[in-house]
């Protein structure tokens, strides 16, 4: 009695038919086993030959069937009957005279190139393996296996391949997520039936993961184009670590995500890795050019909107790659640089400590804005600045002038990337109240420098060390040409501190050239003459002495100083097409005959008419004339200096003053000077014929309107930079040695907590201060930060003086100094004590300043540090793959040297 069985699959049955054929003096007939239905193509050409596939429910049809055969025609019956129920008449015309299986599994060894093995766990999977690979094969079959046995990976990655249209060698994790970008290639898998894609998505698991069915589930579901997307906000939704105050909303947005996934709830570990490989596909694509980040960009975007449509948008801060990511942590930075300037008053040291923390959040965003994210930076300087103690007036002109080259300077070129300020209102209404709590404290520097500048003028004071703008050739020009070394003076027209800063940074990053300094001391600056205008202050640079002029002025009385020197202003500069610099100009460079080559570089001056002086970064790159002259005067030592430094303008808080000239910063003293201005009078006041006066209040003006002004007397206009290079060479020239770090302690040094002092420490020892760290947990609290521990008992480890002392004096430190190159005693002190400081770490910046290591010199210096450490392959001191952050292994120390208390 016939057994029911399942339909033929067509697939299954054009297979079995190549088969068939394929043997030796086939029949002309051949009965397969299944449901005698009709197929959707009744009439199969295999190799040339028609086949006629016809159902067969009882043997009067399968005997009506072989009747009706035409000559050269092939007959395929389907049926359910026995051999005996055809009987012996019918089975005569049938091939091999019986009813034939249809084994899938014999079909899959034919369109694999006629395997004989199969691997036992291949067919472990069921049978829906080998309809799937039946069905599915391409119509030159499939790869042929590496073997001679089929094996499950093999067969399983060729049909996944197959029907995700995706390579064998990208089934991974990156290259799925990459395929979830692509609707066309997921319309196939949309259309399989649950079992194979049940088991497609099972096998996928094995080669990329966990990701695997929450993506083949957003895919079933419809929503694969949207697996990235979701993918960043899983990270969001599923966070790493305890519940934190949105763990309410994360809940509500998870249960709302499940549609998207055809309703599967994604566990958190499914869910991390969705989110990591959706996030490094992100910034693998942002790297791969602008269709790839424009690609990027529209799916971040697409995130935010899903977000929103599930209403967790709040939740985005969290995010290091969503812009709204972005946006909010610069906002929760706003908020805690709000409350670390209170009105009236000076910042909480907590507040301050976290602005740094929400600074480190806004950092570690991979998509942070790099103009806004320096801007942040920059706040962040002026609240530490704000957290120094202000020290007494300055007592003289010289101390005013040193607090603009040396803390003031440095504040200017924050507080200008603060006044240019965000595009987000709250963001920029936090930056306004910081940049009126820095202008107070300016205001009041530039009131005591003004006033300093007034009675030094008037008084006709001595110098003394001051130097003045018509001093430069004669107290640095002139003792490095008689020391035998040619010089090339640079004379940037409005350069003010500020713009120093970035331009000195920019030239000295590389290490080709070396900043030097007077004994090697700090940086000093230049006093313009009065007003601080180029025809006044430029004149009496390029003289020697005080003078009023235009070009031919200055060219006349440069020949008189020096008779072979050559002085360029812009048109001598330029030059023909492909070339930077006039054929002239390069010959005197080279020309050891020409002792001094002054050349004048008008680009920020310029800027002050026609573009935005306070947004601009004054560098080599936008300063190009400096980079060209540099790279041809190698063999020269360079001094740059300006005429004048220059003020910004101030938009709406600029105060227009009446005035008897048309010049924007000074005017005659045809009336008396206002609660904004000085008088000054004397022989350094060049111009007005007499008497002028200048404001020292840099919102002042008295003229139209500009980007940028110069004339009066806030130390911004009236002090100028002085650089000193040489290349490569800090013993260029006598009496000048390398430069220490420039900058002031509060541009790179975190403002710490202090820890309340323990009970049990030992008296005198010095309390660690400790990096901060960033805390994204912690991003919208904006409570004071929890106090660092205090250190442990003294009884544990020795004091921090003892250490250092302990190890300098111990027999192993003896033995692995270098007598050939040694490092001091007290300079190895100096930088352990720094990095003890600093919870044994510090910058190299802040271990070159506070060890008094000129800034060239300090990586060789650590350098030697760490060999000096090192026993026996163990490094005490390491170096941060940045390059900039150095390590102490205190504990490593203790024992390599056997410190430990007996």
């Amino acid at each position: 009695m016939s057994v029911p069985v399942g339909a033929a699959q067509p697939d299954a049955v054009r297979r079995k038919v190549e088969a068939w054929l394929a043997e030796p003096e086939p029949s002309d007939a051949i009965a397969l086993k299944a449901r005698p239905e009709p197929l959707p193509e009744p009439v199969l050409t295999v190799g040339g030959t028609q086949v006629r596939v016809v159902p067969c429910p009882t043997p009067l049809a399968a005997r009506a069937a072989l009747h009706d055969r035409v000559d050269g025609e092939r007959l395929v019956l389907l049926t359910e009957l026995t051999d005996e129920e055809l009987g012996d008449g019918i089975l005569a015309h049938l091939s091999k005279q019986t009813v034939r299986k249809i084994d899938p599994w014999d079909v899959v060894r034919q369109v694999f190139g006629g395997v004989r093995h199969l691997d036992p766990t291949l067919v472990g999977v069921g049978r829906w393996v080998a309809d799937a690979l039946v069905d599915h094969a391409p119509p030159d079959g499939w790869p042929a296996p590496p073997g001679a046995v089929l094996t499950r990976d093999h067969a399983l990655r060729s049909l996944t391949s197959e029907l995700l249209d995706l390579p064998p060698t990208e089934l991974d994790d990156s290259g799925l997520v990459q395929w979830s970008t692509d609707a066309r290639r997921q319309l196939l898998f949309t259309t399989l039936s649950e079992t194979i894609a049940e088991g497609v998505t099972t096998y996928l698991t094995s080669t990329a993961g966990r990701l695997a069915v929450p993506v083949m589930a957003a895919v079933r579901a419809g929503h694969g184009v949207d697996v990235i997307p979701l993918g960043l906000l899983a990270g969001l939704l599923w966070p790493d670590g305890a519940d934190g105050p949105g763990e309410v909303e994360a809940a509500i947005g998870r249960t709302r995500l499940e549609p998207w996934f055809g309703g599967l709830r994604l566990t958190p570990q499914q869910a991390g890795a969705l989110h990591q490989t959706a996030e490094a596909w992100v910034y693998r694509t942002f790297d791969s050019g602008a269709e790839g980040r424009e690609e990027a960009v529209r799916l971040l975007r697409r995130a935010e909107v899903i977000a929103a449509e599930i209403g967790v948008t709040g939740l985005l801060g969290a995010s290091t790659v969503l812009p709204s990511g972005f946006i909010q942590r610069l906002r929760a930075f706003a908020d805690a640089v709000r409350l670390a300037v209170p009105a009236g008053g000076a910042p909480v040291p907590g507040m301050v400590s976290r602005a740094q923390t929400a600074l480190a959040a806004v950092e570690a965003h991979r998509a942070a804005e790099r103009r806004r994210l320096e801007t942040a930076r920059m706040a962040v300087r002026l609240l530490r600045w704000l957290h120094t103690t202000d020290g007494p007036a300055p007592a003289t002109l010289l101390d005013a002038l040193n607090r603009q080259v040396r803390q003031d300077g440095w504040v200017d070129r924050a507080r200008l990337d603060v006044f240019a300020g965000d595009p987000d209102r709250q963001v920029a209404d936090a930056y306004r109240m910081l940049h009126r709590a820095v202008d107070i404290r300016r205001a009041r520097h530039d009131r005591q420098f003004a006033d300093l500048l007034a009675a030094a003028t008037d008084g006709e004071a001595e110098p003394g060390a001051l130097i003045r703008v018509e001093d430069v050739l004669d107290r640095v020009v002139q003792p490095v040409v008689d020391a035998g070394r040619r010089v090339l003076l640079l004379v940037l027209d409005g350069m003010g501190v500020a713009a120093a800063v970035e331009l000195a940074e920019s030239i000295t990053r590389s290490g080709a050239w070396v900043e030097l300094t007077n004994d090697g001391g700090p940086r000093v600056g230049v006093l313009a003459a009065l007003p601080t205008v180029t025809e006044a202050s430029r004149c009496s640079l390029l003289s020697g002495r005080l003078a009023v002029g235009g070009q031919q002025a200055e060219l006349k009385a440069f020949r008189e100083r020096f008779p072979t020197g050559r002085l360029l202003h812009k048109k001598a500069l330029r030059a023909g097409a492909g070339a930077a610099l006039d054929p002239e100009v390069l010959t005197a460079l080279g020309d050891p005959a020409t002792p001094v080559v002054a050349a004048v570089i008008n680009t920020i001056d310029d800027a002050l008419d026609r573009s935005d002086p306070g947004t601009a970064v004054w560098s080599q790159d936008t300063v190009t004339a400096v980079g060209d002259l540099l790279a041809s005067a190698t063999d020269r030592v360079v001094v740059i200096v300006s005429d004048h430094g220059h003020v910004v303008d101030r938009g709406p808080e600029s105060v227009v003053l009446p005035s008897d000239s048309s010049e924007n910063r000074w005017r005659p003293a045809t009336g008396p000077a206002g609660d904004d201005e000085v008088t000054v009078t004397g022989s350094r006041v060049l111009l007005g014929g007499g008497p002028v006066v200048l404001p020292w209040r840099e919102e002042v003006r008295y003229g139209p309107r500009k980007a940028g002004y110069h004339g009066g007397a806030a130390p911004a206009e009236a002090v100028i930079p002085l650089l000193v290079l040489a290349a490569g060479d800090d013993l260029a020239v006598p009496g000048w040695a390398g430069a220490p770090v420039a900058s002031p302690d509060w541009w790179r040094e975190p403002v710490i907590e202090s820890a309340p002092a323990s009970p049990t420490a030992a008296t005198g020892r010095r309390r660690a201060r400790r990096p901060v760290e960033p805390q994204p947990e912690g991003l919208f609290d904006l409570t004071p930060a929890p106090a660092t521990p205090a250190p442990a008992p003294a009884s544990r480890e020795p004091a921090v003086p003892d250490l250092v002392a302990a190890l300098l004096a111990s027999d192993r430190y003896a033995q692995r100094r270098d007598p050939r190159a040694p490092l001091a005693d007290d300079r190895v002190a100096a930088l352990l004590s720094t990095l003890i400081a600093g919870g044994d770490r510090a910058t190299l910046e802040t271990l070159a300043a506070r060890s008094g290591v000129p800034a060239h010199r300090i990586n060789g210096t650590v350098n030697a540090l760490r060999r000096l450490l090192q026993v026996e392959g163990y490094p005490v001191i390491t170096v941060d793959p940045d390059g900039r952050t150095v390590h102490l292994n205190r504990v490593l120390l203790t024992e390599q040297f056997e410190l430990e208390p007996r």
